[in-house]
């Protein structure tokens, strides 16, 4: 009785607590644990980069497999949020069999993938290496075999843990699902330096530190999962229910489409720095080949920090829209959104005044004293460049993944093709085939600017809704008293 009073309790705060409040128990959770995920390989590149004996050369393999992973936690992410979404919804309306079978199909959609996925690395392992510019140099091939190899047995508990995470948010334990994460991510900080300087053990120790802690996520996750206080889970939640799973993935594609649209960026930047640096007087010397191919990687690494952010704010938004959309509250669902612009805004900021200033200091992080000036240099107008944009870019993906959390999951996946794939793609090669590594380095905010457009249209049209819900909700609450 207890624990249902507790359950309920919280279930009415979200109809009732301040904004501000809400947003800071579940957003903020949310980005500490989307910023932890973000860490892993972040942190592998900062030691790698480190290491004498790896360098450049480790640095620009570890870009290389960095979109790969991306793919995996792409499929996880959409099963995960697809779910929490539902999951919110369903609560907001008291149907919580449906939520329970949702997480169940959850977890069993998350394990037939990731074994599928696992597969197909091995199966496919040289040509995916080659397709995202591990050829730029024999060593740079080798040492990205190596550490793909143990990265992608860790598939399935990484995909686990992601997915698990914010269904665990929507289950109303925030910072649980915050805690499975920063537990793993902390065991991989530890390990990390011991098995790359002690033990010597390179790529492979940087990847098995890293598997390691993602089997320490996924073990909390299933821990939780078995003590759930809000839904309960029998054999029958399990059992993959495609028509249920229809309904919810969709909810989750933006979250898929912002997330796999790395790896085809990646692949079209890697595969036009590979082009662009071959005919460069400098980057074509076989001793600097891998320097472009090393600094994006990094630039890249900064900028999923700071759309960890972005995308942690709105993402824990979403159980709180889901809950008041069913419970039809639009006026707190506007104020939600009107909070989350201007979050989404000031971390843009935050992310743009670190890489106009102060982007000496990031670089020197990863191992810059040990490169050659032409390094230094090229990483200097990669930070300036490519990250110009960073304001807009943020408020695009608040504001997709805002649609997503209302339910609109077809409008949000659309505007996410458009600026991920048709944008985020096709400018890189038009550009990069123009302009060479310049091309490519424009290529970025030239894509965050033309999508802003139509993020402005989509606010417009998001808060004339909103304002209408909140019309409609005022005549019948008129209506009520006069009757």
């Amino acid at each position: 009785m207890e624990a249902y009073m507790s359950t309920k309790k919280t279930s009415d705060s979200l109809t009732t607590e301040r904004i501000g409040k809400l947003m800071r128990t579940y957003s903020i959770p949310c980005v500490l644990s989307l910023l932890v995920g973000a860490l892993y390989n972040i942190v592998d590149q900062l030691f790698i980069s480190n290491a004498p004996y790896l360098g450049s050369y480790g640095n620009a393999a570890n870009s290389v497999v960095f979109p790969l992973t991306v793919a995996a936690l792409s499929v996880a992410v959409m099963i995960g949020d697809g779910s929490c979404a539902f999951v919110s919804i369903a609560r907001g309306r008291r149907a919580d069999g449906q939520a329970a079978r949702s997480i169940g199909n959850a977890v069993s959609l998350t394990l037939l993938s990731s074994l599928v996925l696992t597969a197909a690395c091995f199966l496919f392992m040289k040509p995916l290496l080659i397709c995202f510019g591990a050829s730029v140099s024999e060593r740079t091939y080798a040492l990205a075999q190596e550490y793909f190899t143990y990265i992608a047995m860790g598939f399935p508990f990484y995909m686990f843990g992601q997915a698990m995470n914010p269904i665990i948010r929507a289950d109303g334990a925030p910072r649980f699902a915050m805690a499975a994460n920063l537990s793993g991510a902390l065991l991989n900080v530890i390990l990390d330096p011991i098995m790359i300087f002690p033990l010597h053990w390179g790529m492979m120790g940087a990847a098995v530190a890293t598997v390691l802690g993602q089997i320490l996520t996924a073990g909390l996750s299933v821990w939780y999962l078995c003590r759930s206080q809000t839904v309960h889970l029998d054999r029958s939640c399990f059992h993959v229910d495609w028509k249920l799973d229809r309904q919810f993935l969709p909810l989750g594609m933006t979250s898929f489409l912002s997330q796999i649209s790395v790896v085809a960026s990646m692949a079209a930047v890697n595969t036009m720095v590979a082009q662009s640096s071959a005919l460069d007087p400098v980057f074509s010397q076989p001793q600097y080949a891998q320097i472009p191919m090393a600094v994006l990687g990094i630039v890249m690494k900064f900028f999923q920090i700071v759309i960890s952010v972005s995308v942690g704010l709105a993402a824990g938004c979403i159980p709180l829209v889901g809950y008041n959309t069913g419970a039809g509250r639009p006026d707190r669902v506007r104020s939600l959104f009107t909070t989350l612009l201007i979050a989404e805004g000031c971390t843009g900021l935050a992310g743009l005044i670190l890489t106009e200033f102060f982007p000496q200091s990031i670089i020197g992080l990863f191992g810059a004293s040990q490169e050659s000036a032409y390094y230094t240099q090229f990483a200097l107008r990669s930070f300036r460049l490519y990250l110009c944009m960073m304001i807009p870019a943020c408020i695009n993906k608040g504001s997709f993944i805002f649609l997503q959390a209302l339910g609109r999951g077809r409008e949000s996946t659309l505007l996410s093709l458009f600026r991920e794939i048709v944008l985020g793609v096709g400018l890189t090669l038009v550009l990069g085939k123009l302009y060479g590594l310049n091309g490519v380095l424009y290529s970025m905010p030239a894509s965050d600017l033309c999508a802003f457009a139509a993020s402005v249209l989509v606010i417009r049209t998001t808060y004339r809704r909103l304002d209408s819900g909140i019309r409609s909700q005022t005549d019948l609450q008129v209506q009520t008293l006069e009757a």
